[in-house]
């Protein structure tokens, strides 16, 4: 993993999520336009890993809202799926948080993206709704998930755990 980077989402890079965006999610994805206004959005913040070619190859992005984080996105393109790239986005944008005094972590994710699920469980979200007809593309329900307070020990040595296993994988 030593040759990709994570950067903040540039212009030029939204090419790059689009098609990621048509990979993961088909017809019915956030437009060029949408993540545009992600960029001069006050309160969103969007991570990018990129790859040797300085192509993105997934992202990240978050609201900051007060005292929590709302992930907005969270892919991977499908060539570099389980490779622990949306392990390494959440572990950054964590961190952001940490460095913001952001305490609590939220998100929707559709009930069958289980993947999605196990990756947020295993980082302590737990589901606490349900929103219904939530996707307009097929009007699935969206799982809510939160995580505890991440400046709980429990939560930091989860994180520590986590950024201790990657450190090890990128040796």
């Amino acid at each position: 993993m030593n040759k990709f980077a994570i950067v903040n989402l540039q212009r030029e890079m939204i090419d790059d999520i689009i098609k990621i965006e048509e990979l993961c999610y088909g017809a019915h994805h956030w437009s060029y336009e949408a993540f545009l206004s992600e960029i001069n959005n006050k309160i969103s913040t969007y991570y990018c890993v990129l790859n040797e070619a300085k192509k993105c190859i997934g992202y990240i992005g978050f609201w900051k809202i007060i005292n929590e984080a709302h992930i907005t996105n969270l892919s991977v393109h499908p060539d570099y799926q389980n490779q622990k790239f949306a392990t390494k986005l959440l572990l950054k944008m964590i961190e952001t948080c940490y460095s913001e005094k952001i305490k609590f972590i939220t998100l929707e994710v559709r009930v069958t993206n289980k993947k999605a699920i196990h990756l947020y469980e295993k980082f302590g979200f737990k589901s606490l709704g349900l929103r219904r007809k939530y996707y307009q593309d097929n009007n699935e329900d969206a799982l809510i998930m939160w995580s505890e307070n991440i400046f709980d020990k429990k939560y930091k040595d989860l994180y520590k755990k986590f950024n201790n296993e990657l450190e090890k994988l990128e040796q």
